[in-house]
């Protein structure tokens, strides 16, 4: 067994020895006698320490645990001094573990969120795969910003003195003609448009991978690089994306829930003793769909009972729905997962389908309990023209967008998809309440230390 040392209790004749290997929740409780040769090796078995025993894995004769293993041989690979290990048997602030990020996979938390998070991102490859999915790893470089909030991290290798003094162009605009790009570059706040250029080739895609938003936001719900699962879908409309969305998100909670049985238990014990019951009820009941204008008319007649209880009691048509509305809807009013759909257009991205009425979007948000927005996604509007007239509404040069417009030139097809942040599918279904825990290492503002 090789791993590292949680306990170690001393008796006269033998100790116990718990060690963690990082498998699972639960370490194994080794016993060693003091007749062994190795014997002496223990003092240096500080919680910790990296340690190997070899010998006999038999039935245990405590309560705690089923087997244990009859030491035959201790070795200490790795010291770790007990005065000074940051990591001690009283519990710890997760904000305290932030600062030492090298060590907190160390503590039960961040090592039973780790296995959720794996579990998670191989249900993800699994559903999309067993779909009939083509995985597309899309750049992380950039000239477009798909979302046009403008919160980008911008990528350049000329130095700052040169960025200050950057010539303009005759347009009067920056000269990036010097720089490794020789245009603005940016870190992708979104592979969603490469991924509508495979599926218009490819059928049905998705991308996994990581994304960066400049926001200067301190909440427990953003960070600066998450990941994105960005399915797109070929001769599909808004419900298919819809359909697609709640089948994967069932997927990844019902294998979670097969394979992190501990892990669960652990976080349901811990963090919200609903845990189980709650994901259970995700995995096996459909999910509510309504109209926004419908959930706008829920959300007045509610907040005029008491608008002094809301933070945003100001709710109208073309409401841009805040987080305490979002979890209203899902938590009390319907108490499941429940998708809000047909947005109004100016509150959405120019990507998405107009309907008809001109004031709406084909587009969704899926909002989950104890989250609210967990999935956003909606039907690409697929006519030129049209799109070509929204680009214009939102300020954006179609030069910068030439081969985006290539797709409804040549062959355009009806086609939808959506994005689900992965950190806060890890939030959810592990019910931490910081998504800065749902990562390794967290990026948000003033902190990229490890």
């Amino acid at each position: 067994m090789r791993g590292w040392v949680r306990t170690l209790r001393d008796q006269k004749k033998f100790s116990f020895i718990e060690v963690n290997d990082g498998s699972s929740l639960s370490g194994i409780q080794a016993v060693a006698e003091c007749e062994l040769p190795s014997y002496t090796e223990l003092k240096g078995f500080n919680t910790g320490a990296s340690v190997e025993i070899i010998g006999k894995v038999v039935l245990s004769q405590g309560k705690g645990q089923k087997y244990e293993i009859q030491a035959e041989t201790l070795r200490l690979v790795g010291e770790c001094p007990v005065e000074t290990y940051p990591i001690q048997k009283k519990r710890a602030t997760q904000e305290f573990l932030r600062g030492i990020a090298h060590l907190r996979p160390r503590t039960n938390t961040i090592s039973a969120v780790s296995r959720v998070r794996s579990a998670l991102a191989f249900a993800t490859h699994d559903f999309f795969q067993k779909e009939g999915f083509v995985y597309l790893q899309s750049p992380l470089i950039t000239a477009s910003d798909c979302e046009g909030a403008g919160e980008m991290f911008r990528v350049t290798t000329l130095p700052m003195d040169d960025l200050a003094k950057m010539p303009k162009t005759p347009e009067g605009g920056a000269d990036f003609s010097k720089d490794f790009f020789s245009k603005p570059a940016f870190l992708t706040v979104s592979g969603q448009l490469s991924g509508e250029t495979y599926a218009c080739a490819l059928g049905d895609i998705y991308t996994f991978g990581p994304t960066f938003r400049a926001e200067n936001s301190q909440t427990t719900r953003h960070l600066a690089e998450f990941h994105m699962i960005e399915p797109e879908m070929a001769f599909a409309d808004l419900w298919a994306a819809m359909s697609n969305a709640e089948a994967y998100v069932k997927h990844t909670v019902k294998y979670v829930l097969a394979s992190c049985k501990e892990d669960i238990d652990f976080f349901g014990k811990f963090m919200d003793k609903t845990l189980a019951q709650r994901l259970d009820k995700l995995a096996n009941e459909p999910f509510v769909r309504i109209a926004y204008r419908d959930a706008i008319v829920l959300l007045q007649d509610e907040i005029a009972k008491d608008p002094k209880k809301w933070a945003f009691p100001d709710v109208k048509f073309g409401t841009d729905l805040a987080t305490e509305h979002e979890r209203w809807l899902a938590e009390t009013k319907f108490q499941s997962c429940v998708f809000v759909h047909n947005y109004p257009r100016q509150i959405k991205s120019f990507y998405m389908r107009d309907n008809e009425d001109g004031e709406t979007v084909d587009s969704f948000d899926l909002l989950v309990p104890g989250i609210g927005e967990l999935i956003g996604g909606s039907q690409r509007e697929e006519r030129l023209e049209v799109l070509k007239k929204k680009m214009a509404e939102f300020k954006l040069k179609e030069e910068d967008y030439w081969w985006y417009l290539d797709l409804r030139r040549f062959g355009s097809v009806p086609h939808a998809g959506y994005g689900l942040g992965f950190e806060r599918l890890v939030c959810y279904v592990t019910a931490i309440d910081n998504i800065r825990e749902a990562i390794a290492f967290p990026r948000y503002p003033g902190s990229a230390e490890f």
